[in-house]
Formats: C-alpha cells, sequence, structure tokens
C-alpha cells in the first residue's frame, strides 16, 4: 500500500472527502458508487462494480429492464421455469 501523505478530519457527520488528485488518479467519477468494508483495522473503499443481481457475478452479463442477470442465471431461470 502506497502512503500518498494526505489527511483528512471526519466532519461532524463522519464524512471524509477524498482529494480529487486521488480521485483521478484512480478513475473515480463524480457520484460513483463506492463499496466500504474493513480488513483488521483498515477501511477500504472500492469501485462498486455491479453484478448479477442473483448471484453478484460479473461474467456473461445481459442487461434486463434496468437490472443485470447473468447468462448461467437465464438459463436456471429457464429451466425451473420448464422452458428447457
Amino acid at each position: 500500500m502506497k502512503d500518498m501523505g494526505i489527511v483528512r478530519q471526519l466532519d461532524m457527520l463522519g464524512r471524509i472527502t477524498i482529494p480529487i488528485e486521488l480521485r483521478r488518479s484512480l478513475g473515480i467519477a463524480d457520484r460513483e458508487s463506492l463499496e466500504i468494508y474493513t480488513e483488521d483495522n483498515k477501511i477500504i473503499l472500492t469501485k462498486h462494480e455491479a453484478g448479477d443481481i442473483f448471484t453478484g457475478s460479473q461474467e456473461d452479463l445481459i442487461e434486463y429492464h434496468g437490472k443485470l442477470v447473468s447468462k448461467q442465471s437465464i438459463e436456471e431461470l429457464s429451466k425451473l421455469a420448464g422452458l428447457i
């Protein structure tokens, strides 16, 4: 992990701002969704990548009515519906 030498203070609501230089270097756009999780004593932010609404998979995705569904889920649903 690279130390950027940037320190930010939390505001009264627990928010911080991510410096524009860091957002640009990581390709984070304005209003882009980030995932937040912890590991040991660290808070980790990653760019959110949408996946299959059933499994979370990010392979072979098809958009249907604004939702992402994988081909595998479609095949499994077709079998459950008796279409295959």
